[in-house]
C-alpha cells in the first residue's frame, strides 16, 4: 500500500461501502442499517483501543487479539450472542471491500470466528389455532371495513407465507386480478406466490369495503387515518387476538408465516418448493422447518400410540 494511501482515515470507505452493498449486494435497508451501526461502533471502539484517530494502515495491523477485544467490549453491554454473529459478518464484510480495493490487508480478521448460536426452531401455530385466528368474528368497536382488513392482512400472511413488510409493503398494482402474488422479498428477489381462494375472498372483501378506492399507487392495506398500515398496528392486533382467543405467546405476524410452511410440510409439500414460496436463498434456512415437523409427528405419536407410554 502506498504511504499516503495508508495514512487515509478508514473511516471516509464507509459510505462508499454501504453504497457497494445497497448496488451489488443488493442488501434491505434494515440490513443496511444494522451494517452501519455496527462498523460505526467498531470505529468507536477502535478510536478509544488504539487512543488515535484511525487509518488503513492501522487497520492492516489489527491483530486477532484486538478484534476479540471489540467484541469483549460488545459483550459487556450485554448484547446478544445473535448481535454479535452480526458484528463479525459486519466487520469482516468492510475488510473484504477494502481488501478488493486493495486498501487493506489483514489475514487476523479471517480468523475471527463467530460466537455459537443457540439453534433455533421455527414455532408455528397449530392448524386450529391458525384457522381460529382467520376465522376470528368481527370487532365491534371499528367500523366493518377495517375489521375486513385486520382478516385479509391475517389470511394473507398465513395463506401467501409473506412477512409483514411484504404484505404491507404491497399497492394497488401489486394485487392480481388473478393468477399468482408477485413479491419482491429480501435482496431483491423476486417470487411467484399463489393466491389461493380464500385469501383472494378475504382482500377483495377488504378492497370493496375500504373508505377509498384502491388505486394502483394507492396503498393496499391502510390504516384509519388512510396512510398505509403499519407493522406496529398488526402487532397489536395479534395481542388482541391472543388473549382473546387463548392463544400462546409464540403467536405473532411471523408465526403465521412459520405456520405456513410448516402446515404445508405436514401435508407432503415438496421442500424445494417451499423454499422458492418463501423466498429463502437458502435451502438450509428452509430445512429448519423439517425439524418442526418430526417434533410435531412425535408429540402425536406420544399422545396417541398404544405403546407410547410403556
Amino acid at each position: 500500500m502506498a504511504p499516503k494511501r495508508a495514512k487515509m482515515l478508514a473511516q471516509d470507505h464507509i459510505d462508499p461501502w454501504l453504497a457497494h452493498l445497497a448496488k451489488e449486494r443488493r442488501m434491505s435497508a434494515h440490513t443496511l442499517a444494522a451494517y452501519e451501526r455496527d462498523i460505526r461502533r467498531f470505529f468507536e471502539f477502535l478510536g478509544v483501543h488504539l487512543a488515535t484517530s484511525v487509518t488503513l494502515a492501522d487497520l492492516s495491523a489489527l491483530t486477532l487479539a484486538d478484534f476479540r477485544a471489540f467484541l469483549a467490549w460488545r459483550r459487556r453491554e450485554a448484547v446478544s450472542p445473535r448481535t454479535l454473529a452480526r458484528l463479525v459478518s459486519s466487520v469482516r464484510a468492510f475488510f473484504r471491500y477494502l481488501e478488493r480495493q486493495e486498501l487493506v490487508e489483514n489475514a487476523a480478521i479471517h480468523s475471527l470466528r463467530s460466537p455459537k448460536l443457540p439453534h433455533a426452531v421455527p414455532k408455528p401455530l397449530a392448524v386450529d389455532a391458525a384457522k381460529r385466528l382467520t376465522d376470528a368474528p368481527p370487532s365491534n368497536t371499528q367500523p366493518a371495513w377495517a375489521s375486513a382488513r385486520d382478516l385479509a392482512v391475517l389470511t394473507l400472511l398465513y395463506g401467501a407465507g409473506l412477512r409483514i413488510s411484504e404484505a404491507l409493503g404491497l399497492d394497488g398494482k401489486d394485487w392480481p386480478a388473478d393468477g399468482p402474488l408477485r413479491i419482491l422479498g429480501k435482496g431483491n428477489k423476486e417470487r411467484l406466490v399463489p393466491v389461493i381462494p380464500p385469501v383472494r375472498l378475504a382482500v377483495e372483501r377488504y378492497v370493496r369495503l375500504r373508505p377509498t378506492p384502491l388505486t394502483k399507487d394507492a396503498p393496499l392495506f391502510v390504516g384509519v387515518r388512510g396512510g398505509r398500515l403499519g407493522a406496529r398496528a398488526v402487532q397489536k392486533l395479534m395481542t388482541h387476538l391472543r388473549s382473546a382467543l387463548d392463544l400462546p405467546p409464540s403467536a405473532t405476524p411471523h408465526a403465521l408465516r412459520h405456520s405456513f410452511a410448516t402446515h404445508l410440510l405436514g401435508n407432503g409439500g415438496d421442500l424445494r418448493g417451499i423454499q422458492e414460496l418463501l423466498g429463502h436463498a437458502s435451502l438450509s434456512t428452509t430445512q429448519r422447518y423439517t425439524e418442526v415437523d418430526t417434533a410435531s409427528l412425535l408429540e402425536v405419536y406420544d399422545k396417541s400410540h398404544p405403546r407410547a407410554e410403556g
